[in-house]
């Protein structure tokens, strides 16, 4: 199986350059199964279930998001009636939708996509690495790949987790920062491995935001509000190849795709 993962793809910019190469990617990549980060799909905060609708039809089989799930009231209700958006697993009982989806991929294969949201910096919610093992252990023994965005903002709680998975998971791909990082690899116990698969979006930015917003803040302390950013627009994503029978990773391979390189204005 051949798995496309797009991270956190950002405000309009992010999604018209999906649109522009989601197609191509899949044909060209052979790709089998579409996975993508879209908690910041809606202005850089959030995503609405218009926009989880349009990504969807790009062609995206599966989106993960992590802690701006819920900065869109209306995505409540669509949570528990769209089982292919998911938030993180490990947020407590009473929460709309689910962290966990099992699926049959374009080739047939079985798949699982476990969506998990780290605790280091960010809101303190149930512990990651047991939810991922009760998640992991409750799964059909049928299905070997089994694929987890580890949304997050530390890198030693990302390797951590990745330590904690590897031989239990195919890949175990970290979002949230924005900034791809190069240690792309498998780890010796099968399973790919990458700390943050980078942001889709608006790279003349901080972290898709507008520089001179972000820092007249960090200057000045004052508040501010945040408005995505429109230059230097860039699609980042990982492609995975993965046996099907033992769910193990044969390879990982990062993807940059430029705005000068789809060829039209975004």
């Amino acid at each position: 199986m051949r798995i496309l993962f797009i991270g956190d793809i950002f405000a309009s910019p992010g999604r018209r350059i999906t649109a522009a190469c989601l197609g191509r990617l899949i044909s060209d990549e052979k790709i089998d199964l579409a996975i993508a980060n879209a908690e910041n799909a809606a202005g850089g905060f959030g995503i609405t279930p218009p926009l989880a609708q349009e990504l969807f039809a790009l062609g995206i089989d599966v989106m993960t998001t992590g802690n701006h799930i819920w900065d869109k009231r209306e995505v409540y209700d669509y949570l528990d009636h769209e089982p292919r958006l998911l938030r993180p697993a490990n947020y407590g009982d009473g929460v709309p939708g689910s962290g966990v989806l099992v699926g049959k991929a374009r080739n047939g294969a079985p798949y699982a996509v476990l969506n998990l949201q780290g605790r280091v910096h960010m809101p303190a919610i149930e512990c990651p690495f047991r939810t991922a093992d009760t998640l992991l252990a409750g799964l059909p023994a049928e299905v070997r790949v089994r694929f987890v965005d580890f949304h997050a903002e530390a890198t030693s709680e990302k390797m951590a987790m990745g330590w904690h998975l590897d031989g239990r998971a195919t890949a175990v791909i970290g979002t949230h920062t924005h900034i791809p990082t190069a240690d792309a690899r498998i780890l010796p116990g099968g399973t790919a491995y990458q700390t943050d698969c980078g942001m889709t979006g608006p790279y003349d930015s901080v972290i898709g935001v507008e520089k001179r917003t972000i820092l007249r803040r960090f200057l000045t302390q004052m508040p501010a509000r945040f408005e995505a950013a429109t230059g230097m627009v860039e699609l980042h994503a990982t492609v995975i190849e993965a046996d099907d029978d033992t769910g193990l990773a044969r390879s990982i391979r990062p993807l940059t795709v430029t705005a000068a390189e789809v060829g039209e204005p975004l």
